[in-house]
């Protein structure tokens, strides 16, 4: 399939613009937090962990189970804020694809 150069030329800036787009997600981070910030978790825009912060209060008093729901919480959200930041930083690049 022959594409006109024009397209073609918008087609390389745009995976361009990607390829930059994920590098810069990769040092964007997002904070996640559970109990009333007595558990944070951070994770970057490409989804990877960088950091679980335990307040060691909450351990005093906290059983297993309480602490298992705590970091789901914490680790859920984290990524769903992870996804929307890189939804909002990738999807402008594929609103300018004219197909």
């Amino acid at each position: 399939m022959n594409l006109p150069e024009g397209m073609m030329q918008q087609l390389q800036q745009m995976q361009e613009q990607m390829i930059q787009a994920q590098e810069d997600l990769k040092k964007e981070t997002v904070t996640a937090s559970a109990g009333g910030g007595a558990l944070k978790i951070t994770l970057t825009g490409d989804q990877r962990c960088t950091a679980v912060e335990i307040d060691t209060e909450i351990l005093k008093d906290a059983d297993a189970e309480m602490l298992q729901d705590l970091v789901m919480t914490a680790l859920n959200t984290a990524l769903e804020d992870s996804r929307n930041l890189a939804a909002e930083r990738l999807g402008p690049l594929s609103q300018g694809l004219n197909f």
